[in-house]
Parts: structure tokens; C-alpha cells; sequence
């Protein structure tokens, strides 16, 4: 094996791409018409690498330090658990559906990438060390898989869900979850590919948890100022089974 290929050998490796591994498939299928797709999703491939390597080679010593802590904040969905805590504290009823909204919509989120997403498609992280990017960027390297990014999908999932009553909070919940996404890139730990995909399976998921809560039965409302009650006359039995009137609208003197 020459020096070029054992170099695009250990590229394709290290990228492990999800459009890299359909375009394999599809190649071997033959033929014409999945030909073409092949080489797109080749294409597309190629094109998240050179992303991921445009940013790690563009220096932006302003931004490095408030994304490497930004990104660090959002892990174990920490920010986004604060926010809702905020929400349930000052928000009044409104906040604390929401809260409860947005923290399911974490947890189920979570879930999907990790336990399933992750799992299938097992894309290794980025050769952070080979792509020259400033170490004073660097959050810690993950041990899980690359693809999907779970930072993006939690962030978009609780904007998603929160936005359901709330749309203005939702749209600046987004704008935040997407700086979250993008500091994983800029710290050298997802392709830009994990990101928007994360952020895709984010936004459906939490739409999909907002929308199946609203259709939970509601817990039943109290009487507003004991109307409908009852009169009880002091052998026990009913007013009303006696002839009585409700007694609000017995007339006051």
C-alpha cells in the first residue's frame, strides 16, 4: 500500500462517516441510478471533513475561551436543566409547563441518541490532534460515538418543546442551542454533519414530546367559589334530593 493510500485509508477512518458508509452501500449495489447518489453522499462527506478542518484552522483566540465554556456547560444538559429550574421558579404556571415539557423532551432525546442513534451508526470523533486546532480550545474528548451530536439534539429538543407555549423564548432557546452546536465543532469534538443532524433530531423530537403532553387529560379544576355544593341538612341527607336550592343562590338579607 503506497503513502496515499494508507493516508486516505486512515482519513475515511477517522471520519467514518454516515454519508461515507451509504455511498459504500450504494456503490455496491450498481448501477446508474445509485451511482449518482453515491457519489453525492461522497461529496457531502468530503465536504463536512473540510468544514470541520476550515474551522480548526482559522484562528479566533476571542472565541475560543466562551465556547470552550460553553460548551462545557451544556454537558449533561446542565444549562438547559437551569433554564428549566429558572422557568419553574419565575415563570408561574405557564413556566413550570413549560419546564416540565422541555425536561421530558431532554430525557427522551437523550435517549434516542444514545441508546439507539449512537449505537447504529457508530461514527468515530474527529482527529482533533491531526487537524492542528489551538489546544486552548479543547473540552474533553467524549468516549461515546460521533454521530449524532447529543449537545445539539438536547439543546434544540428543550427550545423546541419550551417554544410550544411560549414562541418568542422558544426562538431565543434555538439561537443559544445553536451556539451550543457549534461550539462542539469549534472545539474539535462532532463534524459539522453531527451537529445539524443532532439539531434536526433535536427540534422533531421535541415537537413530537410538546404534542403528545397537550393531549394528556388535564387535571380536573376546582369549583371556582364552591359553586355547585351542596347543602347537607343535619340528618345527613341532601338538600337538593329534598327540593332545596343550591345554597349560592339562596338570596343574601
Amino acid at each position: 500500500m503506497t503513502r496515499r493510500d494508507s493516508a486516505r485509508a486512515a482519513g475515511a477512518g477517522t471520519a467514518g462517516a454516515v454519508a461515507q458508509r451509504l455511498a459504500d452501500k450504494l456503490a455496491r449495489g450498481g448501477g446508474p441510478a445509485r451511482q449518482r447518489p453515491a457519489s453525492g453522499l461522497r461529496e457531502l462527506s468530503a465536504v463536512d471533513r473540510a468544514i470541520y478542518s476550515a474551522v480548526a484552522a482559522t484562528p479566533t483566540p476571542s472565541l475560543d475561551e466562551p465556547l470552550r465554556r460553553l460548551s462545557n456547560a451544556a454537558n449533561n444538559s446542565r444549562l438547559w436543566l437551569a433554564i428549566a429550574t429558572g422557568l419553574g421558579v419565575a415563570g408561574g404556571r405557564a413556566g413550570r409547563r413549560a419546564a416540565v415539557r422541555g425536561t421530558v423532551a431532554i430525557g427522551v432525546t437523550s435517549a434516542l441518541v444514545n441508546l439507539a442513534l449512537k449505537s447504529a451508526w457508530s461514527r468515530q470523533r474527529p482527529d482533533r490532534a491531526g487537524s492542528g486546532g489551538p489546544v486552548r480550545r479543547n473540552v474533553p474528548m467524549p468516549a461515546s460515538t460521533s454521530f449524532p451530536s447529543g449537545h445539539a439534539a438536547a439543546g434544540f429538543a428543550f427550545a423546541a418543546a419550551i417554544g410550544r407555549d411560549q414562541p418568542w423564548l422558544g426562538l431565543a432557546l434555538r439561537f443559544l442551542a445553536a451556539a451550543v452546536a457549534y461550539s462542539r465543532v469549534h472545539t474539535g469534538v462532532h463534524y459539522p454533519g453531527d451537529a445539524v443532524a443532532g439539531a434536526l433530531i433535536g427540534e422533531g423530537t421535541g415537537q413530537a414530546v410538546a404534542g403528545l403532553m397537550d393531549r394528556l387529560p388535564s387535571a380536573r379544576r376546582p369549583s371556582r367559589s364552591g359553586r355547585g355544593k351542596q347543602r347537607e341538612l343535619p340528618d345527613g341527607t341532601d338538600a337538593k334530593a329534598q327540593g332545596a336550592v343550591n345554597i349560592d343562590e339562596v338570596p343574601m338579607a
